[in-house]
């Protein structure tokens, strides 16, 4: 595994950008989960970031640490976001991104997000930039 693949499984927050109906930029922290290729947010229909993505599917996001030199290591990119609707795989993908945070789904905050998602945003870069200071 390369160190922008293991950087991106190992950190908890990414902050996805979507364009609001305005054309203004929305960004949402978001708990996630890397493949190798794509991320996988759980969300809820209702949020302003879903909305923003049936309207327009191009997204950027962020993930990054550190605030002094030779601390500093990010990834920022680009792609489009796909809305998986489907309740079976919202559920499956779902409870894989929230064991990254919890240690069992019986926590009662890991039950309560798995029951309030029912949409998965998969995000396909076609751009990836990595810097380091």
């Amino acid at each position: 595994m390369n160190k922008r693949d293991e950087f991106l499984t190992e950190q908890k927050v990414l902050r996805l950008a979507t364009v609001g109906k305005n054309k203004t930029p929305h960004i949402s922290p978001v708990w996630y989960r890397y493949s190798g290729k794509k991320f996988y947010i759980g969300t809820n229909t209702s949020r302003q970031k879903v909305k923003n993505l049936k309207r327009n599917n191009r997204v950027s996001f962020c993930v990054d640490v550190g605030i002094s030199a030779p601390n500093i290591y990010g990834v920022m990119g680009q792609g489009n976001a796909n809305l998986i609707l489907e309740n079976s795989k919202v559920k499956t993908i779902a409870k894989k991104i929230l064991l990254r945070y919890f240690k069992t789904l019986q926590n009662k905050s890991a039950k309560e997000l798995l029951d309030d998602t029912d949409c998965i945003i998969e995000i396909v870069p076609d751009k990836v930039t990595v810097w380091n200071y």
